[in-house]
């Protein structure tokens, strides 16, 4: 049994798209309906590359994972917004490394919930934690003595803060991070990627398109000077930097320029926490 482990509650929604139903659908799995179809298709209409860019985030978390794990000696990681499981899942990748690492897993959608607990309740260390990404204290009450607070954690916001909106509050991302980073122990590591565009018409169409299909539950494209704020303060891993995410060590030679995304793409990169 998962660390944990609460009975699933919450029915799930088959009226609504689910982001995360249609990151699954993108990435070829099995766990969606007609109604994420639907919405995946209305968007790759606006933003062709969709799909690629699902697939190649999702290669940027196997590489991030691994090399924070077997270069940086981190054990212990905080996956906010986790999706449905899939191939690689974040403590597949840490535990190929070390056996003993931890992963704690935070979503609030029934479905992931429901599918996570039933895949992943053999090991002993990982944890399915059913919260909103933004309650970081009490993600943090839940997690208890779950991790080992005296070592380095890394928080992993990967593909997630496009789905907040921007507010005056600590709801806001930047705000979020900020949170985090603050609780997170000396050592530790952020990882943060989300889906930015130079072309306003796609910020713009895509937001709408997003904010309507999930009634709401969505925030925003962003350009690439709005996420490099949500690191400020912290020691950016550099190279490489912050950039497109087939660029942050790849492990094969990255697209040319003429066969990348025009419209969008996955943009960040890791920092480490200063205290």
């Amino acid at each position: 049994m998962a660390y944990g482990e609460k009975p699933q509650s919450r029915p799930i929604d088959t009226t609504i798209p689910s982001v995360a139903r249609m990151y699954d659908f993108l990435l070829g799995g099995s766990q969606h309906y007609e109604i994420d179809r639907a919405a995946c298709h209305d968007l790759l209409r606006i933003a062709p590359s969709t799909q690629q860019l699902a697939r190649s985030n999702r290669e940027f978390l196997r590489r991030v994972v691994r090399i924070l794990a077997r270069d940086k000696k981190i054990t212990q990681f905080l996956d906010h917004g986790s999706g449905l499981p899939t191939q690689d899942n974040v403590h597949e990748v840490a535990q190929r490394i070390n056996r003993n690492a931890k992963v704690a897993y935070v979503d609030s959608d029934p479905m992931v919930l429901a599918h996570g607990r039933t895949q992943l309740h053999e090991n002993d260390n990982i944890m399915v934690i059913d919260q909103d990404m933004r309650e970081t204290e009490k993600i943090k009450a839940e997690i208890g003595r779950f991790f080992d607070w005296r070592k380095p954690i890394a928080a992993l916001f990967v593909s997630v803060l496009h789905c907040l909106p921007d507010t005056s509050d600590e709801s806001d991302p930047g705000a979020l991070i900020e949170r985090v980073a603050t609780l997170l122990p000396p050592g530790s590591y952020m990882v943060i990627c989300q889906l930015v565009s130079e072309d306003p018409v796609v910020r713009t169409d895509v937001t709408r398109l997003m904010d309507d299909a999930t009634h709401g539950k969505w925030g925003r494209v962003r350009e690439r000077h709005e996420v490099e704020r949500y690191f400020e303060g912290m020691e950016i891993m550099d190279p490489p930097g912050l950039v497109d995410v087939v660029d942050w060590y790849p492990d094969n030679a990255p697209p040319p320029d003429h066969l990348r995304p025009t419209d969008w793409v996955e943009w960040g990169g890791v920092a480490k926490v200063k205290h």
